[in-house]
């Protein structure tokens, strides 16, 4: 699970989900599930006449097939160190458009877990994120801010750090820029341009509901004598949230709050603009949002009834998940456990608030360890490992019902990997959620492995990897021949053509989307990987290179443009274009094509 480390990410990486049921029990639901559902459309009575418009009783309409990138912006390129929200993520959307990709899944955008040198070891992780709500400035763009008459063009830095991202010297160099530019927003008149917009968005009942909390945690976080310490060990006044106590401190460090709410203000601006773009050109942006958030966090801080917190407001129980294959002591990620009756009480309001807010920075969201909401594992506070923990039923799909008049119809993934109980599967399917396949671990065991494109089912999303795995070209390479052989065999995966082979054979499974990393597009090996789970350091740092690169991607462009037109992929396609995409794919000739493999359409 990636909520909060690395390691914890090794639990859906490397263990491969089982089918929900024997080949026998799954035939007889199924007869049963067809039963009811004949029943229900054939209303007349045998013999009888059918109804007037049963001419005009059609199938559901299938959902429409989309294909798409992973890349986290933090990858993007850009002269300031790290890929942010700006010029490049608009050149990005351009290319995707090009290539008639009609999804960009980002990581977590969140502010990353982040290390107090000396006092707190942590390692920029989007999945340990210290608030669930709040945006990860460091991706606001200097450009932009300049473009905004935020900043002047003389007082950006030097180009620096284009190949790799070094977050220390990024929020060393960056953020007192970004500082000055939310300074310079708030010394505008209030209510004009862009003041006006920041006062408008302060005022939102909905945002004030998280940013208020948000911004006051960081102001007694940075208090100097408090640096490093958790919030249940701040003085008792502060812990236990005293009205008196709060005020004060919103009175002494006002301008450090009103600094705080304008950085956040700074990267939803820049944020919902570069949504807005994507979206006018037929990109949907999907999130990701960890299960759990972090115990050192407004969100728990502010919200004491709704975790599993003892009288000293530590944690009473942690997440993690059980003992495997992989792990005999299982795994203790050290998240705070939700008090579900509690949030049962309150209608899952906090539920409805996060999943808007991540739904109004995204099209769609991937909820990650999908599974707790069915059964998830407990563990008492003070365990040294995971081994002694316990399966507890989830709120299961009680809190989705009672979402539904908040959320309506939220487009929302289920990440379901790892080893799923047929109750995930039911809860899933109750809620209509597309689940997730996964290449990359399709060719262990037998036939019946639900990650072989022949067992996938049209409600999920199809990724030859994530940003957990090995690159698909890295991860061909280190597989033994044997296996090999089969993939050449099954999906035509042949030597040399590791990352294209995955995304031709993800493109054609019945799936009905299909995501792979920007990496596999450029056919990277492991060098290029994003993150290692078990491996605390050393991770997130990837870009994809210089400002300008996808001006040079036409090639890669024109090839996925031709997959998805083939596959179906695309918003329209007629005869022509699909003449095309196949000539351009398989060549005049049979056997003939563009270095994807050799493969006989």
């Amino acid at each position: 699970m990636p909520g909060v480390s690395a390691s914890a990410a090794m639990f859906r990486t490397t263990t491969h989900r089982s089918l929900p049921a024997k080949r026998t029990e799954r035939a007889a639901s199924g007869r049963n599930s067809l039963a009811k559902r004949v029943r229900k459309v054939q209303a007349t009575a045998v013999g009888s006449p059918v109804d007037a418009d049963y001419g005009a009783r059609f199938p559901p309409k299938r959902d429409d097939r989309r294909a798409g990138v992973i890349m986290h912006p933090t990858s993007l390129p850009g002269a300031y160190g790290v890929g942010d929200a700006g010029p490049e993520a608009r050149a990005f959307v351009d290319w995707l458009q090009k290539a008639r990709m009609r999804i960009w899944q980002v990581l977590p955008l969140v502010p990353p877990g982040r290390p107090i040198p000396g006092v707190r070891e942590d390692y920029w992780s989007p999945y340990s994120g210290r608030d669930a709500h709040c945006g990860n400035t460091l991706m606001i763009s200097l450009d932009d801010l300049v473009r905004d008459g935020l900043l002047r063009a003389e007082e950006l830095p030097k180009a620096y750090g284009k190949t790799k991202v070094e977050f220390g010297a990024v929020a060393a160099t960056n953020e007192p820029l970004i500082a000055k530019a939310a300074e310079r927003l708030l010394a505008m008149p209030r209510g004009e341009g862009l003041r006006g917009e920041y006062d408008a968005f302060c005022a939102r009942e909905d945002v004030r509901a998280w940013l208020d909390p948000a911004a006051v945690f960081d102001a007694i976080d940075t208090t100097p004598a408090l640096i490093g310490k958790y919030w249940w060990d701040w003085p008792v006044e502060y812990r236990d949230r005293d009205p008196s106590a709060l005020a004060a401190i919103e009175r002494d460090r006002a301008d450090s709050i009103e600094l705080f709410k304008a950085v956040q203000f700074l990267f939803h601006l820049q944020w919902m603009r570069l949504k807005k773009y994507a979206n006018e050109r037929g990109v949907s942006l999907i999130g990701d949002m960890p299960i759990y958030v972090g115990g050192h966090s407004a969100d728990v801080w502010a919200n004491q009834n709704l975790f599993l917190l003892g009288e000293d407001k530590k944690p009473s129980a942690l997440a993690g998940v059980p003992p495997d294959a992989f792990s005999e002591d299982g795994q203790l990620w050290g998240n705070p456990l939700f008090a579900w009756q509690e949030h049962s009480r309150t209608d899952y309001a906090w539920w409805a608030q996060r999943l808007k807010r991540t739904l109004e920075l995204h099209d769609e969201v991937r909820i990650d360890h999908f599974r707790a909401f069915a059964a998830y594992w407990e563990v008492e506070a003070g365990a040294p490992t995971a081994k002694s923990g316990r399966w507890i039923t989830g709120p299961g799909i009680e809190m989705f019902e009672r979402l539904k008049p908040a959320l309506g119809d939220a487009k929302i993934v289920a990440e379901d990997l790892g080893v799923i109980t047929a109750d995930v599967v039911a809860l899933r399917e109750a809620c209509g959620f597309p689940g997730m396949v996964v290449l990359q671990f399709a060719w262990g065991g037998d036939g019946r492995n639900p990650h072989l494109p022949h067992n996938h089912y049209e409600n999920s999303f199809c990724y030859p990897g994530t940003h957990d795995n090995e690159t698909s070209q890295g991860w061909y390479m280190s597989q033994d021949e044997d296996t090999k052989r089969r993939l050449d065999a099954y999906a035509g995966v042949g030597y040399g053509d590791g990352a294209w082979g995955m995304i031709k054979a993800g493109m054609s499974s019945v799936s009905k989307a299909c995501v792979f990393t920007m990496q596999d597009v450029l056919a990277l090996g492991n060098e290029a990987r994003m993150n290692t789970p078990g491996v605390a350091d050393g991770n997130w740092p990837w870009r994809i290179g210089e400002p300008g690169v996808f001006a040079t991607l036409d090639a890669e462009a024109d090839k996925l443009a031709s997959l998805a037109t083939v596959y179906d992929r695309v918003a329209v396609v007629d005869d022509s274009s699909r003449r095309d995409a196949c000539i351009a794919i398989a060549g005049k000739a049979r056997g003939v094509l563009f270095g994807l493999g050799v493969w006989f359409l």
